[in-house]
């Protein structure tokens, strides 16, 4: 049996995630539970899943459940109590959402756990360190991003496995093909209505304004020791097809499903091997036409932003992430448009100094930056 830290457990992968475990009860159990703010729905997975610990990292939400936690499960609030949760456990599941994926993956390789890696920001802000130091530590990554495990399916799961170009695909979001003057008229509302997948909030936004294709062309860098020059990007509207691996022969591989979170998920956790993940099969006879169209850079400034940012190199993705997350908040919170999400981490991108990301808190200090320059400009 497979025990598992689960960091993040009341987000949409999270959530996924005491899906697969219910389904197979018999091959993982789920060892120490974290989350951070979402008290009711954290009681509710911690009654159901009994670890041996759980953590919220809000020490309010911590202090206001103390007295509810079942016996036989040790329990803590706060920062570093969250951070103990990657002390439990075969593999760390790192879901948490945002800059805090960092420093639970870096915490976790530390106690020469195998991550199974859910969240974009740990490599877009410090890939190259957290590269380093899996190396380093002899520990295993399982990418956990739809696009990311299908480039691993196709490369027979290794993250050294020789390629001549590996090829990411994109829904579009509902936004492909608008006009800037169209654009102009996007609502939080609209934006959080992908024609394709159900996800959480943020990442919905950035799906929207392409933004998450940049970060996946960032991890790609990272995950595959890949130039830049030899990722591409096209859209997929039907999401059928989740990303492809071209070889040095001509040949192409690809993995196809129904849009679900469920396989990458399950596949983290059971590779080699497969499991049934209640997966619909795919019809082919009633799937219609699977079309490919252009992902042009300068039509998506959030997309050209990203790209612009893995060029540069060095601390400019984590500024470029940081300046990111303030902007969707403000677009959901109604506090500026879709076009100032692009706008606004421009104009932090412009004014970020360059800084070795060497260590964890080089990476901080410029996410504390960013984000410092991206409220500013966001409440104006």
């Amino acid at each position: 049996m497979k025990t598992i830290a689960l960091i993040g457990s009341t987000g949409s992968i999270g959530k996924q995630v005491c899906s697969v475990v219910r389904r197979h009860g018999e091959q993982f159990k789920i060892q120490s539970l974290v989350a951070n703010s979402s008290a009711e729905a954290f009681l509710k997975q911690v009654w159901e899943f009994r670890p041996e610990y759980a953590a919220l990292a809000s020490e309010e939400e911590g202090k206001r459940i103390a007295g509810q936690i079942p016996q036989g499960v040790k329990f803590s609030y706060g920062k570093h109590a969250a951070e103990e949760g990657v002390n439990y456990g075969d593999v760390a599941f790192i879901a948490a959402t945002g800059f805090a994926g960092l420093g639970y993956t870096l915490k976790a390789i530390e106690r020469k756990k195998d991550i199974a890696l859910a969240n974009k920001e740990t490599l877009v802000c410090g890939g190259e360190l957290v590269m380093r130091k899996i190396r380093e530590a002899g520990v295993n990554l399982m990418p956990v991003d739809s696009e990311h495990s299908a480039l691993w399916q196709a490369l027979h799961f290794r993250l050294n496995a020789p390629f001549r170009r590996l090829i990411i695909t994109a829904s579009g979001g509902p936004f492909y093909g608008y006009t800037r003057e169209q654009l102009k008229t996007v609502t939080p509302s609209s934006a959080l209505k992908h024609p394709t997948w159900q996800m959480g909030a943020k990442i919905t936004i950035d799906s929207a304004t392409l933004l998450n294709k940049g970060f996946e062309v960032i991890e790609a860098k990272w995950l595959y020791d890949a130039p830049l020059e030899k990722i591409h990007t096209v859209v997929q509207p039907e999401s059928i097809i989740h990303s492809m691996v071209e070889f040095d022969d001509g040949g192409i591989l690809a993995q196809m499903s129904y849009p679900t979170m469920e396989l990458p998920i399950q596949l983290a956790l059971t590779y080699p091997n497969r499991l049934d993940c209640g997966l619909q099969p795919l019809d082919f006879e009633k799937l219609g036409a699977i079309r490919f169209l252009p992902l042009e850079r300068k039509n998506f400034p959030c997309f050209d932003l990203a790209l612009t940012a893995a060029e540069n190199g060095d601390n400019y993705p984590c500024a470029l992430n940081a300046a990111g997350e303030i902007a969707v908040r403000a677009f959901l919170d109604g506090r500026i448009s879709f076009l100032a999400i692009a706008e606004t981490m421009e104009e932090v991108l412009s004014k970020t100094e360059r800084l070795r990301p060497d260590s964890y808190d080089a990476l901080l200090q410029t996410d504390r930056l960013a984000r410092a320059m991206a409220r500013t400009l966001t409440e104006k």
